[in-house]
């Protein structure tokens, strides 16, 4: 494979959910037509929001690097060839939305815009029955082991501590 079409694979299969595609526009238009600020100063801001978008950023690059660690064949996302259970995908089931998710909250405190309270859940409440439909593939792709997985893994983030 020649560094082009590596490139033109990984840009095809670079999960960029529609929930989140509208609510960053929302933000944007919503700044401009009808700006409600956040609170605090704009360097706070900005280096929160940057933060933000950094992590979510880095959490996305780790979870592709990561389903490409256990490929077989070639790279195609929406047909997973095998259940990966490791990196970030031992933290959360869908690290890529909740890395999105991440990069739409810190675009949104980065401009200091108010909307980003409202787009961020509204997309991902948007997204949540396409990740439902995910999950019931992967339970038919892989049976029992996608069930332990499940069972074990939080889908998007851990809120209260592990149990052992």
């Amino acid at each position: 494979m020649t560094t082009g079409s590596v490139a033109r694979a990984l840009i095809r299969n670079t999960p960029l959910p529609p929930g989140q595609i509208v609510g960053m526009a929302t933000v944007i238009l919503l700044g401009w037509a009808a700006p409600v600020r956040l609170p605090g100063p704009r360097a706070v801001l900005r280096i929160v929001g940057a933060a933000l978008v950094s992590a979510g950023v880095a959490l996305t690059v780790l979870a592709l690097r990561e389903r490409g660690r256990h490929l077989a064949g070639s790279f195609d996302l929406e047909r997973p060839d095998a259940l990966v259970t490791t990196g970030p995908y031992a933290l959360s089931r869908h690290p890529m939305y909740v890395g999105w998710w991440l990069i739409h909250l810190g675009a949104g405190v980065y401009r200091g815009s108010a909307c980003v309270l409202i787009s961020v859940p509204a997309a991902a409440l948007a997204e949540h029955p396409a990740v439902l439909a995910e999950e019931r593939q992967l339970a038919q792709s892989f049976g029992s082991e996608a069930e332990n997985y499940a069972a074990t893994v939080p889908r998007y983030l851990r809120i209260t501590p592990a149990r052992r």
